[in-house]
């Protein structure tokens, strides 16, 4: 059986055109793995915690090897909780649009939450950082209202940079990527790079599979 674990991190819910094309993505992964799963994590209905506190004193104890109080063990012990959710998956799909050049705060947190020490990444003096979720395949779908892929905008996309940059860190090679853009352009052109990326998508999602 394999497991799809899919992060949703746009509000807008069918007005997304991120959340558009993952679903393209998903019919393709049904239809193709009829024994598989498909997880929906949506960003704006999870309850993540803010990683202050006690999370905070208990990541620096297991950073340093100290032993945690019991308040830091449960906040520790919540952690490892959702680690271990998102690392129960074969195969990742990510939808993200655009904020500000960059990614939802809402992801930006799951992201935080997500990259502990001994859970999804390690190190040591001699090897440097290593990551830990490896053998695993993700696809990021990214929309932008603006056109950032051409020369003159490509320095103002950090949303792309930043997504790829941590997935490496913390172990992921196999990374596809789907771009959907300019949203922000007459309904005509909109509704040609959707379609493209949706198909974009669904080639995507059957080989994935095989």
């Amino acid at each position: 059986m394999s497991k799809l674990l899919y992060v949703e991190s746009s509000p807008r819910k069918d007005r997304s055109v991120s959340s558009t094309v993952a679903r393209s993505f998903i019919e393709a992964f049904e239809e193709s793995h009829h024994d598989g799963q498909v997880r929906i994590l949506n960003l704006w209905d999870y309850d993540l915690p803010e990683f202050t506190g006690d999370h905070i004193n208990a990541k620096y104890n297991v950073l340093h090897g100290e032993n945690p109080s019991a308040e830091e063990l449960r906040a520790w012990e919540e952690i490892t909780r959702i680690v271990d959710d998102f690392k129960n998956a074969d195969n990742y799909l990510f939808s993200i649009p655009m904020w500000n050049f960059s990614i939802p705060y809402k992801l930006k947190q799951y992201i935080d939450v997500i990259t502990q020490p001994g859970l999804t990444f390690s190190y040591s003096p001699e090897t440097g950082y290593k990551g830990l979720i490896v053998g695993k395949p993700a696809t990021v779908i990214y929309a932008s209202g603006g056109e950032y892929s051409n020369p003159g905008s490509i320095r103002m996309d950090f949303q792309k940079l930043y997504m790829e940059t941590y997935l490496k860190f913390i172990g992921f090679e196999d990374i596809k990527t789907i771009t959907i853009e300019p949203t922000l352009s007459p309904p005509e052109v909109r509704e040609r790079v959707v379609q493209l990326a949706q198909e974009q998508a669904r080639t995507i999602a059957h080989p994935l599979l095989m």
